[in-house]
């Protein structure tokens, strides 16, 4: 396995709606790698992760993604949900250290409905992606070539469809971090 021994690696949500699987298997990819994964949020506090639509557990921020300073990060995770990227393309702080983050050539590994925050951040035009189903229009309206795939590579970016495609994304995200 590739090593992220020195690397930060910030994973970012929105308050609530988070699909849990998507934040705890990478987060846990990541610490296993050497990495240090930190947790940054629209707000102060604790976030709300779920399975599908019941409530799970809860987590600590580590930073307001408005107080986050991108160059402070060695990659960024996105994890899906339908409500988190929902709010999170909503909220221009997010939007605009997503924006940062990609433009900065920093690696950045989206899952499920993450790559919504992308599109809303105008970074995915002419990048070749996946995501859950129901983005393949969004995406492809944003200029994306949307692919229905397992786990996408282009460049410094990373992308898969669903929990059950994780292991994957998992290997790729660690090997894209590990540079």
């Amino acid at each position: 396995m590739a090593d992220l021994t020195g690397k930060t690696i910030a994973f970012l949500m929105a308050g609530e709606g988070v699909e849990q699987v998507e934040l705890t298997e990478p987060w846990s990819a990541v610490e296993k790698a050497g990495g240090t994964p930190r947790l940054l949020s629209v707000e102060s506090g604790k976030v709300q992760a779920f399975n599908h639509l019941e409530k799970a557990d809860t987590f600590d921020v580590d930073v307001v993604v408005a107080d986050a300073d991108p160059a402070a990060y060695d990659g960024l995770v996105l994890p899906g949900g339908v409500a988190n990227p929902d709010a999170l393309r909503t909220d221009q702080d997010a939007v605009t250290f997503v924006r940062e983050i990609v433009d900065s050539g920093t690696p950045v590994a989206a899952i499920c409905h993450a790559p919504w925050t992308l599109a809303e951040a105008d970074v995915v035009r002419g990048r070749r992606m996946t995501s859950w189903p129901s983005l393949q229009t969004d995406l492809r309206n944003a200029g994306a070539e949307w692919v229905d795939e397992e786990v996408v590579v282009d460049g410094r970016l990373v992308t898969s469809r669903k929990p059950d495609d994780l292991p994957a994304f998992n290997e790729a995200m660690v090997e894209l971090f590990a540079g």
